[in-house]
């Protein structure tokens, strides 16, 4: 590989890492005037399982946090899990956050509790890590066995946020998120070897 496609890898890289560190600082400062200016008033906008108007909350869950320590916790938990995808490439990254935020949303859209609101950018986290941690698995190849293996070392404790029973948890989203990411994963596994066979 020469010194000029290096160059481009790190610079897109770059691009995508510097991309994501700014949506996480948009997520805190969205949270900041959500709760000092309008009371909270956006969280309603969450999913709200099995109702017309829930079915939005897909798409605008991620966006809304309870409080502070509720997205400073998430955006933090995103940059980390989230530039490890991208450094997997930016097909990977897009692939991953789609298709994890449809899963993470329409499951906790179908089983969760009827009345609730479930928001937060959890599921998205939960995506990323299922992602890094099933894409050894399904690749098969050293070295994204390697990354699973730091991944399940790392951050192995975080797959307990999936069973329910935690209060003021939403297990549903964490579930289905780390579902959508382990999907995303086996998607992108499959596509790598029709690839191969195309080459060969």
């Amino acid at each position: 590989m020469g010194k000029d496609n290096v160059r481009s890898i790190v610079r897109d890289y770059g691009r995508y890492l510097a991309a994501l560190v700014a949506f996480a600082i948009a997520l805190v400062a969205l949270e900041a005037v959500d709760g000092a200016v309008l009371h909270h008033a956006l969280d309603r906008y969450g999913i709200r399982p099995r109702t017309t108007e829930g079915l939005l909350g897909i798409a605008l869950a991620p966006f809304l946090h309870g409080n502070m320590a509720h997205v400073i916790t998430n955006a933090v938990s995103l940059v980390i899990l989230g530039s490890l995808v991208i450094f997997r490439g930016p097909l990977v990254f897009w692939v991953t956050t789609f298709v994890t935020v449809l899963c993470a949303g329409l499951g906790t859209w179908i089983v969760g509790l009827p009345g609730s609101i479930h928001i937060g950018a959890s599921g998205l986290v939960f995506g990323y890590l299922g992602h890094l941690l099933l894409a050894g698995w399904f690749e098969r190849r050293f070295a994204t066995i390697a990354l699973s293996l730091v991944c399940l070392g790392a951050f192995g404790g975080m797959i307990f946020g999936v069973l329910p029973g935690q209060t003021g948890i939403s297990w549903e989203s964490h579930l289905f998120g780390f579902l959508g990411g382990a999907a995303s994963a086996r998607l992108m596994a499959a596509r790598s070897r029709r690839r191969a066979k195309l080459k060969a």
